[in-house]
């Protein structure tokens, strides 16, 4: 016990050192103007009773937004999209937000995970976007990823988005037409990006099994003039590494859906935590999906594999006939062109005609015989 005690006094003053530094107070910055108020900022809002505020119709700073909620209650939503560093950490010493959260934050590149500070659950998801095309090639970007990170507090979420793709505009104004469910506060916002991110898997996995459904049949239908059946292998291997990155997006979120839709939270709505299972059921489907996918590729490669290994070996079992039979003329050919002056026929008046006639004969026979067993 003394060891464990003497490790954390070594610990704890590490971190509390590797927590305050990174990120100054916000008036550290630009004391002239309202730091919170940052060019990253999509959209921010009050909502109170499921509604949002009539004076919010345009977007507000975050600081004010707190200010509004301080008063009047409710909760405010924060909406951003690839923020910097400066123009984040305004909003971050304003909503008292971990510095580790932030970095994930503002650098990206997270896997999905659930993470606690204090009162404020910060969440990561991967969002998944399929990339319309009108041939699957070797090169072909089949899916594109971004990330939503969510901070969720009591009074405030706050939604950082990384990535062209995964707009939550039309979530929000989705929300907004549901006041009912929006008044159960900011985990109801937690569950409709959620529910929304999880739904775009499920679209994207149908899209996907399309592709895979053509590759399948290009890899089992009768070979065309002039195509090789080792032609479709870098198809189905550009097509497999966009469904590893799509398991990379969907499986590391099984556990944090887990924990939203099972363990009480303070921060998480006993009634919104009952819809959280619902996605995560929606989530099994789409990862037994593309766990399939991916051993049904690897089938599919196998086979095509193979069958580039069966189509060689049908060459070179022609190629070996022609020469089993090519090498009956070279020999006969070979003993008559040795130039001996005794040798047996050279002086026959028939024998000329009669060599050609064996030698075709043979070669006949030989042609015949491997014709009929499969070879030529």
């Amino acid at each position: 016990m003394s060891m464990i005690r003497d490790l954390r006094a070594v610990v704890r003053p590490s971190l509390r050192k590797r927590s305050a530094s990174p990120y100054p107070p916000y008036n550290a910055y630009d004391p002239t103007r309202d730091p919170s108020a940052s060019t990253a900022v999509v959209d921010c809002a009050v909502y109170r009773d499921g509604r949002r505020v009539k004076d919010d119709e345009e977007c507000l700073t975050p600081r004010e937004a707190m200010r509004r909620v301080r008063e009047g209650g409710g909760f405010a939503w924060i909406g951003l999209h690839e923020p910097t560093e400066a123009e984040f950490a305004g909003i971050a010493a304003e909503f008292g937000l971990h510095p580790l959260a932030v970095e994930d934050a503002v650098h990206a590149h997270q896997r999905p995970k659930l993470e606690r500070y204090d009162d404020t659950l910060f969440t990561v998801f991967k969002t998944i976007h399929y990339v319309e095309h009108a041939e699957l090639t070797a090169t072909s970007a089949v899916v594109e990823t971004g990330e939503v990170m969510c901070f969720t507090g009591r009074d405030f979420v706050i939604t950082v988005r990384h990535g062209g793709q995964g707009s939550l505009r039309n979530l929000r104004h989705r929300l907004e037409s549901d006041p009912e469910l929006l008044a159960k506060g900011p985990s109801a916002v937690l569950h409709a990006i959620a529910d929304h991110v999880v739904d775009g898997y499920i679209a994207v996995a149908d899209a996907v099994e399309i592709d895979i459904d053509q590759i399948e049949t290009d890899v089992f239908s009768p070979p065309t003039k002039g195509s090789t059946r080792g032609a479709d292998t870098g198809r189905i291997y550009q097509l497999k590494r966009e469904v590893l990155e799509f398991k990379r997006a969907v499986t590391p979120l099984m556990r944090p859906l887990q924990l939203l839709s099972e363990r009480p939270m303070r921060l998480v709505d006993p009634d919104i935590q009952k819809y959280f299972r619902d996605v995560a059921d929606h989530l099994v489907r789409v990862q037994e999906q593309v766990v399939g996918f991916d051993e049904l590729l690897n089938s599919i490669l196998q086979a095509n594999l193979a069958q580039a290994t069966v189509a060689q070996n049908e060459d070179m079992r022609k190629i070996t006939s022609w020469a089993a039979i090519i090498a009956v003329p070279t020999a006969v050919c070979g003993v008559y062109g040795m130039n001996f002056q005794y040798m047996p026929e050279l002086e026959w008046k028939y024998g000329y005609p009669m060599v050609l006639t064996g030698i075709i004969g043979v070669c006949f026979a030989i042609h015949r015989t491997l014709k009929r067993n499969g070879w030529l």
